[in-house]
């Protein structure tokens, strides 16, 4: 089944030198940017991160420092990329506690201002676990049909991600072909942040998703122990999240 399109929609995957979204940086970025009359624009990028590529890392990419020693870093691409994802609504596998995090921290870190706040977000990976309990590969054969035999290539997995969300359409009659109804549905939590260190309640309050303070409300946190908002200033979390926690605690003032 075709995809329902309103708005573009670009389909993306990461390989990075690991997998700590804070530290880690992007090694090669695939996307697939399908537009509503169903034209595809597809690209792969190779970046130097500016830092040696973990062999633990390149056994599952095969992507090595020679590789890249002659990209572009990500900043020098960081604006055109920017570009793509304008006004689009965005989708991967396991994207949304990865993938876009990495990048939004990437675009940070290069200076470039990107607002997802409006995008819609697909996690393929989300739907496949509600439905099956499955990896990409077996999402693929299972799907598709077909064995996943580049699987690590950021423009395989991406073109595979992009077929098995179609092939979910046909298959489950009770996912509807909309790309709002399926960002919701391949939400595991309404996040405030991208990392989902910070979810909306049911009563649409900010709440914090880990720690001691984890199920309490951010405002009523930050009134009773304002240090916990320097802790994590200072600390090792995102840049989105903290741009998210900065604005809740503006409202108390």
């Amino acid at each position: 089944m075709e995809l329902a399109l309103r708005n573009p929609i670009v389909f993306f995957d990461l390989e990075t030198t690991g997998t700590n979204v804070l530290r880690d940086k992007i090694v090669e970025i695939s996307y697939i940017k399908v537009m509503p009359s169903g034209e595809e624009i597809e690209r792969t990028l190779r970046i130097n991160p500016g830092m040696p590529i973990p062999p633990e890392s390149t056994a599952i990419h095969h992507i090595t420092d020679e590789d890249v020693k002659d990209c572009p870093t990500f900043k020098q691409v960081a604006k055109e990329l920017a570009q793509v994802f304008l006004g689009c609504d965005i989708a991967g596998f396991n994207s949304n506690r990865f993938d876009v995090p990495l990048l939004v921290q990437e675009f940070s870190h290069a200076g470039v201002t990107i607002d997802l706040a409006r995008h819609k977000f697909v996690d393929v990976q989300n739907i496949f676990h509600k439905m099956e309990q499955r990896t990409l590969v077996a999402a693929y054969k299972f799907y598709c049909g077909k064995d996943l035999t580049e699987a690590h290539s950021a423009n395989a997995d991406t073109r595979a991600t992009y077929e098995v969300l179609k092939a979910q359409l046909d298959r489950y009659p009770t996912l509807k072909n909309d790309v709002a109804f399926l960002s919701e549905f391949s939400s595991m939590n309404k996040n405030a942040d991208l990392m989902g260190r910070i979810i909306f309640n049911e009563a649409g309050k900010e709440v914090f998703n880990f720690g001691k303070y984890k199920g309490e409300e951010v405002e009523k946190v930050f009134r009773t122990d304002p240090g916990y908002y320097s802790w994590m200033m200072q600390g090792e979390f995102a840049e989105n999240t903290k741009k998210v926690i900065t604005r809740i605690r503006m409202r108390l003032r």
